[in-house]
């Protein structure tokens, strides 16, 4: 049996189908229409009992099928087919759907460029499909809404980070309750690049280690996009901040940022460096992005009942700690990610709406340090990854 499927304007597919005789009375190429109604019964009515569809009948259905097509929208993405460097963002012409109910479309005006998008390139995440575009964070224009939405309208300015992954594409679907407006006092440029990484700040020391007048906290990599606005709010909150960094470039940058101490970790020992600011009491917290390499020493670092927050792996996953290595300093060690501390819509808000109002105060500073064109992913990718970035790195479409 063979079937050609037609979409007409009152939603119901109509299936064109080959039936076999079953009766003398049929003739062997009888054409059927089958009309599958909402509750899926079926209508028949016989089209032609000749060899060839009837000329009126088939011209009428190619005429209905043209006038209420709806055409397919195409755009640019990047997109990952196999798993490894840099070399497999890929760019492409991907389908792009019309917004369902909750949903809105929205056209990228900016990309934010994060860490977590090489760790699902790389696969030290997964990612739920295969192939995926990757992407946690965007600025864009809402250009199409879902049936029945309020609170949204065409032509709004909108933001989001976290999920659902997606955003290297020149426009994408969203969930309308993942979005938050921007205010017209920050660029899309600006919002862009901090949505993720401000957000990221604000409940690194806001809520999973309360940054307090008069606490030492350690920052590594603060030269980076997450860093150099932990080593802002820190010094904000009146903490004394020290701060680690790969070069003296970098290290001016980080003072720029309020970081009281740097550290350039090439050329000293960040553990002896920091017992030695701290006259050996320790720092409350340690801020650790990097992982691997600076795991055991960010430990050694913390005072007693301090807390160490991983929250990357730039250089690879930490070795495993047993339990017992906490205990002479009763330590706190937690590995925290932003989508938990966002997970509901008032989260969201209140977390973006400061961070947005820190930057208008002057609180927050935003290095937009590096712009890519979103078909340069792959390059952006590799620089970021070979640590050779500062502030942010966003991606325009």
């Amino acid at each position: 049996m063979s079937l050609l499927k037609l979409g007409f304007y009152n939603q119901r597919f109509h299936l064109l189908r080959f039936i076999p005789p079953q009766s003398s009375n049929v003739s062997p190429s009888t054409f059927w229409v089958q009309n599958l109604t909402n509750n899926n019964t079926t209508n028949h009515s016989s089209l032609s009992c000749t060899p060839r569809i009837n000329p009126v009948i088939a011209k009428a259905l190619r005429t209905e099928a043209a006038a209420t097509a709806q055409p397919i929208k195409m755009v640019k993405a990047i997109r990952v087919h196999q798993l490894g460097g840099p070399q497999v963002l890929k760019w492409e012409d991907v389908e792009l759907g019309e917004p369902k109910e909750g949903e809105i479309r929205i056209k990228n005006k900016a990309i934010g460029l994060n860490f977590i998008d090489i760790y699902f390139r790389k696969g030290v995440y997964k990612a739920a499909t295969m192939p995926f575009t990757p992407g946690m964070e965007a600025v864009g224009e809402v250009t199409a809404v879902g049936p029945g939405l309020t609170g949204r309208k065409v032509g709004d300015i909108v933001a989001y980070a976290g999920n659902p992954m997606g955003s290297y594409a020149e426009e994408q679907i969203l969930p309308a309750d993942k979005v938050v407006p921007v205010p017209t006092s920050v660029d899309p440029i600006t919002a862009a690049s901090i949505m993720l990484k401000g957000m990221t700040a604000q409940f690194l020391v806001r809520r999973c280690f309360k940054v307090e007048s008069g606490h030492t906290v350690l920052v590594h990599a603060a030269a980076g996009g997450v860093g150099s606005l932990l080593c802002q709010w820190a010094n904000a909150l009146g903490a004394t901040v020290i701060g680690t960094v790969s070069t003296k470039e970098k290290a001016a940058q980080a003072k720029e940022d309020g970081c009281h101490h740097v550290i350039i970790y090439k050329e000293e020992d960040f553990v002896s460096r920091v017992n030695e600011i701290t006259s050996g009491k320790g720092v409350e917290v340690v801020y650790d992005s990097v992982g691997k390499d600076t795991f055991e020493g960010s430990l050694a670092c913390l005072k007693p009942r301090g807390y160490m927050v991983c929250f990357g792996q730039s250089s690879g996953t930490p070795d495993p700690v047993p339990l017992s290595a906490l205990a002479p300093k009763s330590l706190f060690l937690t590995r925290p990610s932003m989508m938990q501390y966002t997970s509901t819509r008032d989260e969201l808000l209140e977390t973006a709406g400061e961070v947005f109002a820190n930057v208008a105060s002057g609180v927050l500073r935003v290095r937009v340090n590096h712009k890519y064109p979103l078909s340069e992913a792959a390059q952006a990718h590799a620089d970021l990854e070979n640590r050779r970035t500062t502030g942010s790195v966003v991606l325009i479409p």
